[in-house]
């Protein structure tokens, strides 16, 4: 039986080299790549929230807002019913009126027992005249603030939208009860959207402010989103710093050759967004820094703003 042909072994040789070679430039290659260029899967789509809550306590009697739409600035969203309001300004206006008659009244009199002579008035009448109609301007200026105060309460029965945005989470409902000081509404600032990326802290020298970024949203993986960084995070938490038993800080023990980097927060302002993505507070994103300032001729987010839709998480 004949032997088979055998390659030489200067190919074998050449091969595995060439192999090997290989092999060690993509892994230099994938290290310098994770160890020192500014990326990250680890990126989250945040926004600013405003709480709604009235100044004053009633019945809701108009809603005319429903979950997740969109409102402008100063649009309505709910009212109170401003009843009782309106009889509290009735009778401000009521005791402002019978404040200033008495002060004209008491000021009138104190003028004409000062122009009388000491042998019809004593000096001690002419002085409590005096007081008394010092002391009803005192009760006109209180009625005037009092009467503004129901104005301004009364003002406050009607609520509007200090952003523009959206209704998120709507849970009230016309016939409930709002409480002074409690929130009733959540909106989310359409105008306040970035991306949070928390970069592994050997990066943070290759990051600066003012350099672009490149956003890629797990939704829109072909839509990247224009953006620029905006801040760095100056602190995160430490755990080792927890105090522990009698007040002492509890500290991990570590493997001192396994040194895990840091996540440090780096804010990425939101300079163009593609028509059509949707943003939503808590998406998922894939961040990178380049190694240079945004383009001059980026397109502002407002453009897209009439055919863009943006939830809530």
């Amino acid at each position: 039986m004949a032997d088979k042909p055998r390659l030489p072994a200067v190919f074998n040789f050449l091969s595995t080299l060439i192999v090997f070679g290989a092999a060690c430039g993509l892994g230099w290659m994938a290290w310098r790549y994770y160890e020192y260029s500014p990326w990250t899967r680890d990126g989250r789509v945040r926004v600013y929230t405003v709480q709604v809550a009235p100044e004053v306590s009633g019945t809701v009697v108009g809603l005319p807002v429903a979950d997740n739409q969109f409102v402008h600035k100063g649009d309505l969203l709910f009212q109170i019913d401003p009843g009782t309001f309106r009889n509290a300004l009735t009778q401000a206006e009521g005791a402002l009126a019978e404040a200033k008659a008495r002060a004209a009244y008491l000021t009138a009199d104190a003028r004409r027992r000062a122009e009388l002579p000491d042998i019809a008035v004593s000096a001690e009448q002419q002085g409590n005249s005096a007081g008394a109609a010092l002391s009803a301007d005192d009760s006109v200026l209180r009625a005037t603030g009092a009467l503004s105060q129901a104005r301004l309460d009364l003002d406050r029965t009607t609520l509007r939208s200090p952003v523009n945005g959206w209704v998120s989470n709507l849970l009230l409902q016309s016939g409930s009860f709002a409480n002074t000081g409690r929130a009733a509404m959540t909106l989310i600032d359409a105008d306040s959207f970035w991306v949070e990326g928390y970069f592994e802290e050997t990066q943070l020298p290759r990051i600066r402010d003012g350099l672009e970024a490149r956003v890629v949203l797990m939704a829109y993986p072909r839509r990247p989103v224009r953006g620029h960084v905006a801040g760095i995070g100056r602190g995160i938490g430490v755990n080792d710093a927890q105090p522990g038993v009698q007040g002492l800080p509890s500290v991990n023990p570590i493997f001192t050759w396994v040194r895990l980097a840091q996540r440090i927060p780096i804010r990425i302002a939101l300079d163009e967004v593609p028509c059509g993505v949707v943003l939503s507070s808590g998406m998922t994103a894939t961040v990178s820094i380049l190694a240079h300032p945004p383009a001059a001729d980026i397109r502002p987010r407002q453009d897209c703003a009439a055919t863009a839709t943006t939830v809530p998480n």
